[in-house]
């Protein structure tokens, strides 16, 4: 068989499983957006250790290397690109307190198809910004190590895609605790992410410390979504 399966890449597997599971069930009449937070969550926590997971080994391969490079960033793209897009289209679907708005057919009437189109246009806005920012993560990984070396400090240049794990849960979350439908709210925040995402500005890595606060936050925010979904 061709592709790698060992130690090394199996929370990078498990990331995209992840995030491929709470597409469908966001989608499909077998689940609901809320579940699809979950699955982003899931997928961000997998994605914070990947990487440390694969260092691990001693005396990886340049293929073993590259090929740990390209799987994440496709299936980070998975996972915080077409996911978060996925839960905003089913959000749609969803009034208030998951209470349908109205069947397919009747939306793309009157006025509303605008709304609708509008919301597409941003959806598929946020999943190009995300595959243009991983793509240029890759092809510039050589002049990143170069300047860490310079300066001491490894950066991003643009938002990491990765940030959709702790964004979009906190608006996913203030929707179902305010009484106001914001919806359209969760697409703003997608349109601005996709915006930073190919912002020419630089973001320092997160250090231990940083990662630490991350995961807490993330924590409180999937306990705060199993909550919600206990009430359901």
């Amino acid at each position: 068989m061709i592709g790698i399966y060992d130690y090394t890449v199996i929370l990078t597997y498990l990331s995209m499983v992840s995030g491929a599971t709470g597409i469908i069930i966001s989608m499909t009449g077998i689940g609901h957006p809320y579940l699809g937070i979950l699955f982003l969550m899931i997928s961000g926590l997998l994605d914070a250790f990947d990487g440390k997971v694969a260092r691990s080994k001693k005396n990886r391969t340049d293929f073993e290397k590259n090929f740990g490079v390209q799987i994440d960033s496709l299936s980070d793209l998975i996972c915080f690109g077409v996911l978060p897009s996925a839960i905003g289209m089913a959000q749609l679907r969803i009034s208030g307190r998951f209470t349908e708005v109205s069947k397919m057919p009747e939306i793309f009437t009157g006025d509303r198809i605008w709304v609708i189109v509008s919301m597409i246009v941003i959806a598929v806005f946020y999943i190009l910004t995300a595959l243009i920012r991983l793509a240029y993560f890759n092809v510039t990984g050589e002049e990143r190590k170069e300047e860490a070396l310079k300066t001491g400090v490894e950066c991003f240049t643009g938002l990491p895609v990765t940030s959709a794990a702790l964004v979009f849960p906190v608006a996913m979350i203030l929707h179902w605790f305010v009484k106001y439908d914001l919806t359209y709210i969760y697409f703003a925040v997608m349109f601005l992410l996709g915006i930073l995402f190919i912002g020419n500005f630089k973001i320092p890595k997160p250090n231990k410390a940083g990662l630490i606060i991350m995961i807490l936050v993330g924590l409180i925010e999937f306990s705060l979504t199993i909550f919600i979904l206990s009430k359901a």
